[in-house]
């Protein structure tokens, strides 16, 4: 079986889907590996050190998309634009693995699943202990918490750590992070080694003891959360009326911080408003937010995707593509986890597809020509699939 590689054409995307030590356990479990040419190049990654790891050099797109399985870093659907022009490169009975915002754009993955190609999409795999290792987004997310806090670094006018000077002694930053999933707790993490102070909040009161661990102090805010988590430990979406009192009780937080950092993200929903313009205003000036839920609309009123404003004079950034900054230990980590996902897919050289295990079922956004998520298929309108006339049946018998 031949497992491809093509460039990202997101703009500003520099990630690669396999780095050159990625290859030699797909070549070893039988796999021919294809990478088309400069591919790994704005990650650090040459072809000569692809072929040296047993991968082969393509130079077309075409060669690529022919391959049995494409691994990609944004599928159509997480790439719309500059994506377009791959669905027609697709064909059936094909494999496609990569990110494709399954949730947030369900009718792209309609069109790839028209094409008769079997895509799994990788921000579907289950938070279950034994596929910890094929989880991009917790990977990423750690690469964008740590990123963000080094983005509010060089936009604060001050120094993070308190320092004992011949000039008199400088104060720490205080740095306030909304959200202790990954990333929230990778900026947690990264702010302290800079010598920050830092409190955090979530909604998940079953966070705590991982805030603290951390050093940080956990903000207790008197709401009822007790209905706050989802499955798979992501934070649901709550009321308006739990909201507006989040909102007001955030606002007195954030003003007294020199950093914001946001990180509350509900899979395939707009992302909740949790920083108000009004709390902006009652900010200091010199504050600096980071929003890394920008690209849903943002946890933070005045944020606008992938731009640095600044109201009230305080700096807000919302940054949509942070793992794409840090190309590659974001690309190590992603390739790790796609190459797990890859080999449990896999017998004897070949994808088997069993829907008995729920990381195959539950990864596998569209196969048979139809859309097989439950989810995916009631944003699309679709009435649930028979369980006798599932693709997955189908596929249970390939």
């Amino acid at each position: 079986m031949k497992v491809a590689v093509p460039h990202e054409t997101f703009p500003g995307e520099r990630r690669v889907a396999l780095t050159p030590a990625s290859v030699p356990p797909l070549v070893k479990a039988g796999l021919e590996v294809l990478i088309e040419s400069g591919a790994g190049q704005a990650a650090g990654f040459l072809d000569e050190e692809y072929v040296e790891r047993g991968a082969q050099i393509v130079a077309s797109r075409s060669e690529v998309f022919a391959a049995d399985c494409v691994l990609q870093v944004r599928c159509y659907g997480a790439n719309q634009q500059q994506g377009a022009s791959d669905l027609e490169l697709l064909r059936e009975g094909q494999v496609l693995v990569g990110t494709c915002d399954p949730l947030g754009a369900a009718e792209a993955a309609q069109k790839i699943a028209d094409r008769g190609v079997t895509l799994f999409a990788l921000e579907l795999i289950p938070r279950i202990t034994r596929a910890q290792s094929m989880d991009v987004l917790s990977s990423q997310a750690t690469v964008a918490g740590y990123r963000a806090v080094l983005l509010a670094a060089t936009a604060l006018p001050k120094m993070f750590p308190m320092m004992m000077t011949a000039a008199g002694t400088i104060a720490a930053a205080h740095v306030f992070v909304i959200g202790a999933g990954v990333a929230g707790l990778q900026a947690i993490a990264t702010a302290r080694k800079l010598g920050g102070v830092v409190s955090a909040y979530d909604v998940r009161p079953a966070v705590k003891e991982q805030v603290e661990s951390l050093g940080a102090k956990f903000v207790e805010i008197e709401l009822d959360t007790g209905d706050s988590e989802g499955k798979g430990g992501y934070a649901k979406a709550m009321d308006e009326e739990f909201y507006r009192k989040q909102r007001a009780l955030m606002a007195r937080v954030a003003a007294a911080n020199d950093v914001v950092i946001t990180t509350a993200a509900i899979p395939g929903r707009p992302s909740p408003l949790l920083v108000t313009a009004d709390a902006v205003q009652g900010m200091k000036p010199g504050s600096v937010i980071v929003d890394l839920a920008a690209e849903r609309g943002g946890n933070c009123e005045l944020s606008q995707a992938d731009q640095t404003v600044v109201e009230h004079g305080v700096t807000i950034m919302g940054p949509t593509n942070l793992p794409g900054e840090v190309p590659r230990d974001a690309s190590n980590m992603f390739a790790k986890n796609v190459v797990t996902l890859l080999l449990h897919l896999c017998s004897e050289g070949q994808i088997k597809l069993d829907l008995e295990d729920e990381i195959t079922r539950d990864t596998m956004a569209a196969h048979g020509g139809q859309i097989t998520n439950a989810r995916m298929r009631e944003s699309l309108g679709q009435p649930p699939l028979a369980p006798k006339d599932d693709a997955g049946q189908a596929a249970a018998q390939d």
